[in-house]
């Protein structure tokens, strides 16, 4: 049977031979980019396209570069099923990134297993799944992977076992070089004051967050106000997902104030990447992530004076 400890052994002997550098972290602000704030697209953006097959996965990168004029992106791994330790793959989407001039920023993880889950052993095994993930990250150079605090139990059990699983993956995570950050995804992690609890808990410089400006419902018809909860969140943030659904004919975005929400993210000292991940359905993808593109740029460009 594999250890632990073998198994990361072996992926990073994978991604040794593979003669990977020694990368920068990503998200931080740097590589001659002197805005207030860089703008990447998440791949969640155009999932109709990739779900039904008019947008290639590998082809993602090009496309963010030269549909949306986009030069770094963050990935889902359920656009990759079997291939996160397929270094042959991994390869082509890297070359992919880099005859675009694209960077690559972390990687969103889902379908492995709830790493707050009350079974020790299904617990320890959701944990080990989020293994390959890690490697596949810094095989492509990301500063991140995202992943899910879900579970069962009481408020105090989940907060326990989550930061738990958290801790024990950012050890693993800081052989690579890697963050592992928690987005409010939904439950107790839509909770801005329980997921920061986690945070303090975990206790691990390789955790944090991921903050999403629209992703607060805890449960059927309870939502936590999501201003509170990104200014909770942003003392732990890594990354920063601009969540858009609805624009006025103002081109401003229905349900968060981008002002106050970006004031909030600057405040905290943020100054890398802030992610486009548009959900809505009253415009098509790529109308829905230009939009959001536009009100970004306009934003930045407003409150540049007050932060430069």
């Amino acid at each position: 049977m594999t250890t632990g400890h073998s198994r990361r052994t072996l992926l990073l002997g994978g991604i040794a031979g593979a003669g990977i550098a020694c990368l920068s972290r990503a998200g931080e602000r740097g590589s001659g980019r002197d805005e207030l704030f860089g703008i990447s697209l998440a791949q969640w953006s155009l999932h109709r396209a990739l779900q039904g097959g008019a947008l290639d996965p590998l082809d993602f990168p090009r496309h963010a570069r030269e549909v949306f004029g986009i030069d770094a992106v963050e990935y889902v791994s359920t656009f990759y099923p079997g291939k996160a330790v397929d270094f042959d793959y991994l390869g082509r989407l890297r070359r992919r990134c880099e005859d675009a001039s694209v960077r690559s920023l972390l990687i969103m993880i889902d379908g492995e297993g709830d790493l707050g889950h009350a079974d020790d052993d299904e617990r320890r095994r959701a944990v080990e799944r989020h293994f390959k993930w890690v490697a596949a990250a810094r095989f492509l150079g990301c500063h991140a992977i995202r992943v899910n605090a879900r579970g069962t139990g009481t408020r105090e059990e989940q907060a326990a076992r989550a930061a738990e699983s958290l801790h024990r993956l950012g050890t693993v995570a800081d052989d690579y070089g890697i963050d592992v950050i928690v987005e409010n995804h939904g439950g107790l992690s839509s909770n801005g004051d329980w997921l920061a609890e986690v945070m303090r808990r975990a206790d691990h410089p390789r955790v944090g967050t991921l903050p999403d400006f629209g992703n607060f419902r805890i449960a059927e018809g309870e939502w936590y106000d999501r201003y509170e909860g990104v200014r909770e969140l942003m003392p732990f943030a890594r990354a920063v997902s601009a969540k858009s659904h609805d624009f006025d004919d103002d081109g401003y975005e229905r349900h968060t104030d981008y002002r106050k929400m970006l004031r909030i993210v600057l405040d905290a000292g943020y100054r890398g990447y802030v992610g486009i991940e548009y959900e809505g359905g009253e415009l098509d993808e790529a109308d829905g992530i230009r939009r959001t593109k536009a009100l970004l740029e306009r934003v930045r460009a407003e409150l540049a004076p007050e932060y430069e």
